[in-house]
């Protein structure tokens, strides 16, 4: 039982609650960011652009995804996540090691673990080392490390908002909140 009530959409402002109604499905996550109408559009064109528009690809941002929610304790999203991560190209073994908070496993090659370090240690650090952003900087352009950086941030606080708030975890949205959250962003995905 969630500890505030879902929004009321018919009481949202009219932005707000077109950008609701316009969601093929209409997850808890959803209902729940909307009680902040101001941040709830911007919000979503914001993971649209993450999970539709980035440099980074989609098999590594799911990696990132799934670590946050691992360390973040963000059951909701890892629920959400598990199966974007297998259409995009992680594998069961890669999930199975994040689950076990094993980031430096052999089924992650150099290129995956210089990510997974980055990204640990902006979670759990804020600053990340020099020695782990040098690591990165051997396999990721300057734009991917940033998208690495926003993809950490966002989904830290997508897993405080369901986890503080006890959103309920709602049947896995998986490719269809995906294509939901890229057409928010009013562009199509990047290839």
């Amino acid at each position: 039982m969630p500890l505030i009530p879902y929004a009321d959409i018919e009481a949202l402002p009219a932005d707000a609650r077109e950008a609701f109604e316009k969601l093929p499905r209409k997850l808890n996550i959803f209902r729940m960011w909307a009680n902040a109408p101001a941040c709830f559009k911007h919000g979503m064109r914001f993971g649209g652009a993450i999970l539709g528009r980035q440099q980074l690809a989609a098999n590594l941002r799911e990696l990132v995804i799934l670590q946050v929610a691992k360390l973040e304790r963000g059951a909701y999203e890892w629920h959400q996540h598990v199966p974007i991560a297998e259409v995009c190209g992680c594998t069961k073994e890669q999930i199975a090691a994040l689950e076990q908070g094993d980031f430096a496993a052999s089924c992650f090659d150099a290129r995956e673990q210089a990510l997974l370090a980055l990204s640990e240690d902006v979670i759990r650090n804020v600053a990340a080392s020099e020695e782990n952003v040098a690591q990165a900087k051997a396999h990721f352009s300057p734009q991917e490390i940033v998208e690495i950086i926003c993809t950490c941030g966002f989904y830290m606080t997508v897993a405080r908002l369901t986890e503080t708030l006890r959103v309920e975890i709602d049947a896995s949205g998986g490719m269809e909140v995906l294509d939901t959250l890229v057409k928010s962003t009013g562009q199509p995905p990047a290839s």
